[in-house]
């Protein structure tokens, strides 16, 4: 066994490329290395770093190979061929079994040879996203200009070079050193092995451990915030990006002018960590606070003063135009920006801005008066709507994109729009991702579903729907939007009817290509994500779905129940139910009836399910009888009422009368009008469970 440690310094990497181009190093040197048996693989990144260290076999023994050539009676092109193609003579190949076979022995090989052999093809070919070339014109490119590949196998170098015959790869071997901090360490130093190496970059200030960066970057600007008494604004990714743009980190806090503190808190925080990567921080009020953190490269005399100083001017700079913008859009009234968006193309296909928001105001109307909503919360729906898009006119979401809606909902508040309105401008575009709240109040309820609603119809009616992994749209979030949504405020709404609604303003660009009779398939397929994310039963949403159509229908859909939340109820009550003792044993025993059903009734024909009470010739047949009438207007009043748990429960009660059924009785007794007497009384019993769903869809 022989370790191998290989690292390429370059100058910086980008940071969101440091952590896939470590990952694709691991896997293909183990590709490469397969027959070295290649284990223990770790990868490393960082901002001048991409290495790997793993453990190989330190050779590949001697071993003989055979390989069947033609036939003994192949022509003598053929029997050329082959001997051509593995470069032996036709004395080199035996006869077996009539065909010519070669065996070949090779020699063993040493970990080093083959190393050396694999690595330069490997790092030509490496996939970075995007690459440069630099120099005197090489072919070879790198992410940015490669300065050492250092390759180390137990402590020798492995050499190999990656020029070629007509190109020299600006001169590129490999070698046992490697650099550490360009400032606070500058020049090179010898690898010897992995503890090594890393124990010498950490002494050189270079913090190659991704994960102990990150913990450096995240407690040290939560010190900063507690030492001040104020909280940080949470941003995982903000620590992951910063984790790669440094090798030793040093966070630092700097003051915030008091002038700039009037400024949208939101606009503050983005515009700290979109131009600089700032942390922005909280009172414990969770107002915004004067301070910002951010992370240097290096350790300082000082303490930190003069950079300090320096990144405070920076972001005045920043703010002051953020000012400006802030100023400068509130001088036009939201409402006033609605004709602009006449100016700007939502879609090709679908219109501009402008009507997109004049049809998610219809909508949010539709919607508000199918939530209950009073005129005046209609009212204010339809102008939330109708001014939803109007931020997009503006200055400051021109330079900060990620700000639609938030900036829109203080310029109505400023406008003097109803506070109901500037709030549902500024929610609507909630959730904005998976783990983002979704909105609840009303209005904005009915506005973020306007919007969601109108894109889908949209894009379906049009034929631009997502395909494999690309989604250019992004319509599986919107549907899941939609979906959370409904759920998370327990909305009773007829999806498929406002589907249909928010379909009318695109009939006439419907074409050959349009896919709204997908939309249900679509809204299920989200739906089964949506539960298997939280780790429910999809399964039992597939068996459920199976009979809501065909006992309540529904306007545009064809399988889904256009209420989510009376679906995923009886999915819940399903799930629990199936997750008992009782209702395992009760779904075994609908699968046997279906089971026995299924095989007679190809030889018979279908069985209604009317058993005739005088042909019970055992109590069991009686019992079951009884049961299901007793239980049948039961369950049937809990369905209308919408108690699913009571229906699972009165379903469950029959597990002990259809077990005691198939123990005594004999479906298939010898005489003819007690054995369709008794498929029927199955038949009965089939379908009491039909009412809930079709167990056959369920797993296990």
């Amino acid at each position: 066994m022989a370790e191998l440690l290989l690292d390429l310094f370059c100058e910086e990497i980008p940071s969101g490329m440091q952590a896939r181009a470590a990952e694709d190093l691991t896997r293909l040197l183990e590709q490469a290395l397969a027959p070295l048996n290649p284990r223990t693989i770790r990868g490393f990144y960082g901002a001048r770093h991409i290495a790997a260290s793993l453990e190989v076999d330190e050779s590949i023994p001697a071993r003989t190979l055979s390989e069947r050539g033609p036939r003994e009676n192949a022509p003598e092109k053929a029997l050329a061929g082959f001997c051509r193609k593995h470069g032996v003579s036709p004395d080199a190949l035996t006869k077996e079994n009539g065909f010519w076979v070669l065996h070949r022995t090779l020699p063993p090989i040493n970990a080093a040879a083959l190393i050396a052999e694999q690595l330069p093809e490997l790092l030509w070919k490496f996939p970075w996203p995007k690459a440069m070339r630099w120099g005197n014109g090489s072919l070879f490119t790198w992410v940015r200009p490669l300065h050492h590949i250092a390759c180390v196998l137990d402590g020798q170098t492995v050499p190999f070079s990656l020029a070629r015959q007509d190109d020299d790869a600006h001169g590129l071997t490999s070698g046992n050193v490697t650099e550490g901090h360009r400032i606070l360490s500058p020049g090179t130093f010898t690898i010897t092995n992995t503890a090594q190496w890393l124990r010498d970059l950490e002494a050189r200030h270079v913090i190659l451990d991704e994960q102990k960066r990150a913990d450096l970057i995240r407690n040290g600007v939560h010190k900063l915030a507690e030492d001040k008494g104020l909280k940080l604004v949470e941003d995982e990714g903000l620590v992951q990006e910063v984790s790669g743009l440094v090798e030793y980190p040093v966070p630092l806090l700097g003051r915030i002018d008091d002038a700039f503190m009037d400024l949208p808190p939101e606009v503050m925080q983005v515009s700290m960590r979109v131009n600089q990567r700032y942390f922005a921080l909280r009172t414990q009020e969770g107002k915004a606070a004067p301070y910002f953190a951010f992370v240097a490269n290096q350790s300082f005399t000082d303490a930190g003063a003069l950079c300090i100083a320096g990144n405070e001017r920076v972001l005045r700079a920043r703010f002051a135009d953020a000012r400006h913008f802030w100023d400068l859009d509130r001088k036009t009234k939201l409402a006033e920006r609605v004709a602009a968006l006449g100016a700007v193309t939502f879609h090709a296909k679908l219109g501009t801005q402008k009507e997109r928001a004049e049809r998610i105001a219809t909508l949010a109307g539709l919607i508000a008066t199918d939530m209950g909503l009073n005129e005046e919360q209609i009212a204010h729906a339809k102008r939330a709507g109708l001014l939803a898009k109007a931020d997009l006119t503006t200055g400051m979401v021109g330079e900060f994109p990620e700000l639609q809606g938030v900036m829109g909902g203080y310029y109505a508040a400023h406008d003097g729009e109803a506070s109901e309105v500037a709030q549902a401008v500024a929610e609507h575009y909630m959730p904005r991702g998976l783990n983002d709240q979704t909105a609840n109040a009303p209005i904005s309820i009915a506005v973020a579903l306007a919007d969601r609603l109108d894109m889908l119809a949209g894009f379906f009616t049009i034929g631009e729907t997502p395909s494999g992994s690309g989604d250019p749209y992004g319509l599986r979030r919107a549907a899941l939007g939609v979906i959370r949504t409904i759920r998370d405020n327990g909305l009773r709404l007829d999806l498929g009817h406002l589907l249909s609604k928010a379909a009318i303003p695109h009939a006439s660009k419907a074409g050959k290509d349009s896919a709204l009779e997908d939309m249900d398939g679509f809204f299920i397929d989200r739906l089964r994500v949506q539960l298997r994310n939280e780790g429910r039963r999809h399964d039992v949403l597939d068996a459920t779905l199976a009979v809501t159509q065909a006992l309540e229908g529904t306007t545009l859909f064809t399988h889904l129940d256009g209420d989510l939340v009376r679906l995923l109820n009886r999915v819940e009550a399903l799930s629990a139910m199936i997750g008992t003792e009782d209702g395992k044993n009760l779904l075994a025993a609908y699968r046997r009836a279906n089971n026995i059903l299924r095989i007679e009734e190809k030889k018979d024909g279908p069985y209604a399910p009317t058993p005739e009470a005088h042909l019970y010739v055992q109590e069991e047949e009686r019992a079951l009888d009884d049961a299901l009438k007793e239980g049948g207007p039961i369950i049937d009043a809990h369905l209308k009422e919408e108690d699913f748990t009571s229906v699972m429960q009165h379903l469950a009660a029959l597990r002990p009368v259809i077990d005691h059924f198939f123990e005594a009785v004999t479906v298939n007794a010898d005489d003819a009008a007690q054995r369709s007497n008794r498929l029927r009384l199955l038949k009965r019993f089939s379908q009491s469970g039909r009412l809930i769903a079709d167990f056959s869809k369920i797993e296990g």
